[in-house]
């Protein structure tokens, strides 16, 4: 009888433990549970303010074009444009470099690219200017000229730029880079002599198509230039 209550006392004990253990287990669940979901929310909460704080420091520049249009001007062109120049050049620009440059200087490298295109504006020839004299045309052409000098914006950048301590810059030094970029491109392209290959190119092409109109011998005129140009036929 004594073996039987010691074994009941130690089941007892046994069973004891058991519940113990189970309870502690689900206690420990409930608790880990609990804090997974309060942390969730944080975790959610810090990630979207570090979202926040990135786009108010690096913002994505938003463009508004205004609905409006206006047509400023509307002209009939004539223009045989015959020749394209591609120029790169590197400008300088600077402002308030003296004593205190370091403190209020303002200081860009631009790295400029655009195009140069030129020929010749047919609008300005007339009837007047044709005449056939002994079966040989004579038409006096106008001076080849630069129609368009644009920059590159995609290919055309501020390689360094250097402020002072104490200023943020000047707004209109970069516009004004541009600007003497665009003179200085079409500068190098005239000095390239891109006006003598834009004559010498629409003299082939007029010649072409005269002579495909049955004029075979064409002579070019030029107002400024005393002798006429022969051009051999094609």
């Amino acid at each position: 009888m004594q073996a039987m209550e010691g074994n009941k006392g130690w089941v007892f004990i046994i069973g004891f433990l058991v519940i113990l253990l189970l309870i502690g287990a689900t206690f420990v669940w409930v608790v880990y549970t609990t804090l997974d979901r309060a942390v969730t929310p944080v975790q959610s909460l810090t990630g979207d303010l570090a979202t926040q704080v990135s786009s108010v420091m690096n913002p994505t520049p938003t463009i508004l074009p205004s609905p409006l249009t206006l047509i400023r001007d509307i002209r009939s062109l004539a223009r045989l444009e015959t020749i394209q120049f591609t120029v790169e050049k590197v400008i300088t620009a600077e402002s308030n470099q003296g004593v205190w440059g370091n403190l209020f200087g303002d200081k860009l490298i631009l790295v400029a690219r655009g195009r140069v295109i030129a020929g010749v504006d047919l609008s300005k020839v007339g009837a007047d200017d044709l005449e056939l004299r002994d079966g040989i045309l004579i038409l006096s052409m106008p001076e080849p000229e630069v129609f368009v000098t644009a920059l590159d914006n995609k290919r055309s950048y501020v390689y360094d730029r250097d402020t002072g301590l104490l200023t943020k810059g000047d707004v209109n030094l970069e516009s004004s880079a541009r600007a003497a970029a665009e003179d200085e491109i079409e500068k190098a392209a005239v000095e390239d002599e891109i006006l003598d290959m834009a004559r010498q190119n629409s003299e082939l092409f007029l010649t072409r198509l005269l002579n495909d109109l049955g004029y075979p011998d064409v002579i070019f005129e030029y107002p400024d230039r005393p002798q006429a140009t022969p051009t051999p036929q094609l």
